[in-house]
């Protein structure tokens, strides 16, 4: 390559390292919200977000073409892996101008902030395993200790379903086969969250399911009053739903098989045509989730039910899972109620699954490192259905790499492996989903009767592909949750 070609290289380097500079600069307020210890993860973060909102793929291909590094999994040190390139150019840097963010202390920050938050483990090409227990476990000690004794580091208990006596029946085995295994066992607790369930409130309330086809009409609303006795009337379990919806909002039932959306509105009753039933038994059963993608459903993700629970979890739980989070105000909610019951309450895993949650990513991980220790769940069941399944490769990588940046652990959840734990059998596509594990800090195994299978599967994959999944070199085309936290007011 020419020197006029290196020169161009250097100061489209310098453009955008001045970029980052003053973007850090504009931000120094929010900066200075952070715990200490977060200050240069929440840097590099800001740091990260405003190179991704540039379109960097054809500097990513002269950079490699001249044998230097392309910025490729550099999200955890960005500006001063571009600084390392800049000196192989030729540019010099006092040692203070130096960032501290470098590749080796990430390594150290993720792995301190990993074990605070799911324990030690043994083997390091593993995430780490967490395994949702239901209320089977609360008589079965010899589950549990068979769990901790192939690979189980967090024990993962659903504040929707059962009551405290039987999460203390599962709490208190899980403690005996820790000592009697010498084994360590983190305890997560999710909070329920508002649940936005189907409930049939008119035709089929008495079986709980009832047959539609597509191209049929039904109704969202809040009671029966003033339908036909043939009308399907759907309540959505939380009260106050209907005027937040609009004409043209699709609608979805039960994981995405059932799709409609919004005719019209009136009357505290909305009309929901169906377009989709991707089920051979065409019927909407009641209990099962219903999602409003294009919605703003307003509500606050911390129930009443859920402060009920606080106390509970502050008692014995190590980290707490947030459902249905938005935005910055969602978390600091939790995180002021938790500090009211306990003086060291538990951490907090900030659970993905809603596109606004995927666009206030930036906020919510700058709100969530104002603790020393946080983490974040992919939660990919409601995220899939809200944003659409087409887009959850694309979502699911962009939140690794800005978590990354952010020296922020990441849980993987929701259908992992899901049909070997059901039937003992995994599907290919599995297998294949399964490895992609290997990018995040910990792995979240749904319930199911081959839950050991499960775990000796993922840890034959993982073992195959742990040493590999870094090596993947990807090309920056701008993001857009990069785009819209640059252009924000830089404060705010």
């Amino acid at each position: 390559m020419q020197p006029d070609s290196l020169k161009q290289i250097e100061q489209q380097l310098n453009s955008i390292e001045n970029k980052m500079l003053l973007e850090v600069k504009k931000r120094l307020t929010l900066l200075r919200k952070v715990h200490p210890s977060q200050f240069l993860a929440a840097q590099n973060m800001i740091q990260y977000l405003t190179f991704r909102n540039e379109d960097a793929r054809e500097l990513q291909d002269q950079l490699h073409i001249v044998g230097l590094s392309s910025l490729a999994s550099s999200e955890s040190h960005i500006h001063r892996q571009l600084q390392a390139i800049r000196q192989r150019l030729g540019i010099p840097y006092t040692s203070k101008d130096l960032d501290a963010c470098t590749y080796e202390y990430n390594r150290s920050q993720m792995a301190e902030k990993s074990n605070r938050l799911f324990g030690e483990r043994s083997d390091l090409l593993m995430p780490f395993i967490m395994v949702t227990f239901d209320a089977g476990f609360a008589d079965n000690y010899a589950l549990i200790k068979n769990l901790l004794q192939n690979g189980m580091n967090v024990a993962r208990i659903n504040c929707a379903h059962d009551t405290e006596a039987t999460w203390s029946k599962m709490i208190q085995h899980l403690k005996r086969a820790c000592r009697y295994t010498g084994l360590h066992c983190k305890i997560y607790m999710d909070l329920a969250g508002p649940k936005l369930r189907t409930n049939l409130i008119n035709k089929g309330k008495e079986k709980g399911k009832v047959k539609v086809e597509e191209g049929e009409l039904v109704w969202l609303a809040d009671a029966a009053k003033g339908f036909k006795n043939d009308d399907v009337v759907i309540s959505p379990n939380e009260r106050g739903i209907i005027p937040m919806l609009k004409e043209g909002d699709r609608v979805y039932m039960d994981d995405g098989i059932i799709k409609g959306f919004v005719e019209s509105i009136g009357n505290e009753r909305a009309a929901v045509r169906i377009i989709r039933i991707s089920s051979v038994k065409q019927q909407i059963k009641s209990g099962k989730g219903i999602n409003f993608p294009d919605s703003t459903i307003a509500i606050s993700p911390l129930t009443e039910f859920d402060r009920s629970c606080l106390p509970f979890i502050c008692a014995h739980a190590d980290m707490v899972g947030y459902s249905f989070v938005r935005t910055p105000s969602d978390l600091e909610g939790l995180q002021q109620s938790l500090k009211k019951l306990s003086r060291q309450p538990p951490h907090i895993i900030v659970k993905i699954e809603t596109p606004e949650a995927v666009i206030n990513l930036p906020k919510l991980l700058l709100t969530g490192m104002q603790e020393k220790v946080f983490g974040i769940m992919i939660a990919r069941g409601d995220l899939a259905v809200e944003i659409g399944f087409e887009r959850m490769g694309e979502i699911q990588e962009e939140i690794l790499w800005i978590c990354e940046a952010a020296h922020v652990p990441v849980v993987w959840a929701t259908q992992v492996l899901e049909t070997l734990n059901k039937t003992g059998i995994a599907t290919r596509s599995e297998i294949t989903d399964a490895s992609h594990a290997a990018m995040a800090e910990c792995v979240m195994i749904n319930k199911g009767d081959h839950t050991i299978e499960v775990i000796e599967t993922l840890k034959d994959i993982l073992h195959r592909t742990g040493g590999h999944h870094i090596k993947k070199r990807f090309t920056f085309r701008p993001l857009s949750i990069a785009e819209n936290f640059i252009k924000e007011e830089p404060n705010s």
